[in-house]
């Protein structure tokens, strides 16, 4: 804040009784935040070279004209800068709040190039995003003319919940099936509230059924329906389940009390903000309460377990990552996050296995970086003699997810996957082979970002539009 808006602030305290009602004081403090967001936006944006080639926009995967929305922000026209923003994205407040922007198009932006430090695209997107709402400037869900097609859609994470946006606009008849009881996949469980505040992700959850998206929940495909009955319901349908099979750790004592998956350890935390019952939590098995946690792994995930972990009350936690922190898949920016909040990172460091059933310890190999393999990355070699014991009470397995076997899962022929079982699909266009089935995100790509996803999503549904167009009218009986 800046000086005169504190002392506006510290003023409105002291003339508050000790007993003045909360929401009041609470309205006042969002009053001045809101205040000095709108500068910090406006600020943030008219940094912008605007130069000749946006390399912010091209390092986007949604390519969004970020350019353009960020002068029209420092113009304070944020309508106007809201409405170019969505053009291109579905969900602009999500990607603000949990893009890797540093390695994206905070990453390529010429002011960080030049030593300058970036226009911090990310924050003015979601104040921009987060303004519209409060506005009313976004607009529901409201098709021009419904038509008579369906398509049904497998997953409601940021891939599946993009393409029914596009195609129920486009006034097409969408269900959407998901084995969890509420939409937005791991934008809803997968992902800390601290970096995503749930009640973003149910606001557009809510947008799209009140727009008349149908929502199936608590429906495993294979079990509670099967993949040819979704077929037969539908004219088209999509494949965006997402990979949630965690990848194992080897070594003795592997299985021990103690050591969870990642997923789990998210997925009850999350809950537990939803005022869900979690036995698993409460009983402390999915807590890290008072617990020596270590997480094992390098990516985003381990490190939205380590800052969870932190805040659920750990007496310690340590990363242990079998790479250097240049090497580090996940967020730069988050490994700074996390270490100012108190995270202990042992790089160059793998499990070798583990002592005690509950966990005790971490028998930990040290590791030095040898030749680049065939991508250039640095092989890590193990330090023959040089293993050592890190005490646990709670260790997190966060070593990515692999795709489950959706033929053999759901029964179905023909449905061509990869040597790594993800879902073979046309590029841009999302077509599998199986005729009028279509896949996107995760399944197709991998372990990837959710901006990804919703620029798979959005692909996949004009492809899907164009070639529901492009089928015989059945003539009217």
């Amino acid at each position: 804040m800046s000086g005169q808006q504190m002392l506006k602030f510290v003023s409105i305290e002291r003339a508050m009784p000790e007993k003045r009602d909360a929401n009041v004081r609470a309205h006042d403090f969002h009053e001045i935040y809101a205040e000095f967001a709108h500068e910090k936006a406006e600020e943030q944006a008219g940094r912008c070279s605007q130069c000749g080639v946006p390399y912010c926009q091209s390092h986007c995967p949604l390519h969004n004209n970020i350019p353009d929305w960020l002068k029209l922000t420092a113009e304070g026209r944020l309508r106007e800068a809201y409405e170019i923003s969505q053009a291109t994205n579905t969900f602009p407040e999500i990607c603000g709040r949990i893009c890797p922007q540093d390695r994206l198009c905070e990453g390529a932006c010429v002011i960080e190039q030049s030593g300058h430090g970036t226009v911090t695209i990310g924050a003015v997107e979601k104040y921009i995003t987060d303004t519209a709402w409060e506005e009313g400037w976004v607009e529901p869900i409201r098709p021009a003319a419904e038509r008579p097609e369906s398509v049904g859609i497998i997953g409601a994470g940021p891939g599946g919940l993009a393409a029914a946006d596009v195609l129920r606009r486009a006034g097409v008849q969408v269900t959407v099936y998901d084995r969890y009881d509420r939409a937005g996949g791991l934008m809803t469980y997968g992902i800390p509230g601290f970096k995503l505040e749930k009640d973003v992700v149910t606001r557009r959850n809510d947008q799209l059924s009140d727009g008349g998206v149908e929502f199936v929940l608590n429906c495993n495909v294979g079990e509670d329906i099967s993949f040819e009955e979704i077929r037969g319901k539908h004219d088209a349908v999509l494949i965006a389940t997402g990979v949630y099979k965690a990848r194992e750790l080897p070594g003795p004592g592997a299985g021990a009390q103690g050591i969870v998956r990642a997923l789990d350890f998210l997925t009850a935390s999350n809950r537990k903000s939803f005022g869900d019952a979690v036995p698993e939590f409460d009983s402390g098995e999915l807590s890290a309460e008072g617990k020596r946690v270590v997480v094992i792994g390098g990516g985003d995930t381990a490190m939205d377990c380590v800052r969870t972990a932190v805040r659920q009350g750990a007496k310690s936690v340590k990363c242990l990552y079998r790479r250097d922190r240049a090497n580090m898949p996940g967020s730069q920016r988050e490994v700074a996050n996390a270490e100012e909040e108190g995270v202990e990172f042992v790089w160059l460091s793998a499990p070798k296995g583990f002592v005690g059933d509950p966990v005790e310890e971490v028998l930990v190999q040290r590791m030095r970086l040898g030749t680049p393999d065939a991508t250039g990355r640095q092989t890590p070699e193990v330090i023959e003699g040089a293993d050592y014991a890190e005490p646990a009470d709670m260790v997190i397995k966060a070593l990515g997810f692999e795709p489950e076997e959706l033929p053999k899962l759901w029964g179905v022929d023909g449905l061509e996957v990869t040597r790594w079982g993800t879902v073979k699909a046309e590029f841009t266009t999302g077509r599998t082979s199986l005729p009028g089935v279509y896949a996107v995100g995760d399944i197709v790509r991998g372990a990837s970002l959710v901006v990804w996803a919703i620029r798979d999503g959005r692909d996949a549904a004009e492809a899907i539009l164009e070639d529901l167009a492009a089928q015989p009218a059945v003539a009217a009986e």
